[in-house]
């Protein structure tokens, strides 16, 4: 039985976790028609680019969510300590407390990274540049906040990789703790 779905955007939810959990070149037509209950017809009415444009549309839509919810609390708000502890709060929520793999990374590391490269380019310039700003707000001299904001990014990436491949999330949330104390948080 086909799902009911009213528009487009309620389907990327679904192709998100299919793309995260069998990757680009994993997610077949088959796959992708069996997670969202959609026939082919329905899927190519929302996405006539195919899998590429379901793939970069699920990329905008993650950026969209770290837009509002990661980098303008970092970049905007009055206490930039307090935008970063919302940034390690947010991560820790849209992780999944390390049981959801970041797609983007995923895209970043498979051999499909040059047809997304300017999604995921951005996602990482972007999340780095708010991450500096706040940083530099803090009274991080700038050496100091970039070399900071690298080790920040390379550790939540780095835990969600291990707390993956160890089959132990709670890796991820260790991380996380460490990684605040490095800023006092």
């Amino acid at each position: 039985m086909t799902r009911l779905v009213a528009e487009r955007s309620d389907v990327l939810p679904v192709l998100g976790e299919v793309f995260r959990e069998h990757g680009f070149e994993g997610a077949s037509l088959s796959v992708i028609t069996e997670a969202t209950g959609l026939g082919k017809g329905s899927l190519y009415h929302f996405f006539p680019g195919g899998k590429e444009e379901m793939a970069t549309a699920v990329l905008s839509e993650i950026d969209d969510w770290f837009q509002v919810n990661v980098y303008q609390p970092l970049r905007d708000g009055e206490d930039a300590r307090a935008g970063i502890n919302h940034m390690f709060t947010a991560v820790e929520q849209y992780f999944r407390s390390g049981h959801r793999v970041c797609l983007v990374g995923v895209f970043a590391l498979n051999n499909i990274r040059d047809r997304f490269a300017d999604q995921v380019q951005s996602y990482f310039a972007d999340w780095a540049a708010a991450l500096n700003k706040a940083l530099t707000r803090a009274g991080y001299e700038s050496a100091a906040a970039r070399s900071l904001t690298e080790d920040i990014l390379a550790g939540i990436q780095g835990a969600l990789v291990l707390a993956r491949a160890m089959k132990d999330p709670k890796i991820f949330s260790r991380s996380l703790k460490r990684l605040r104390k490095q800023i006092d948080l």
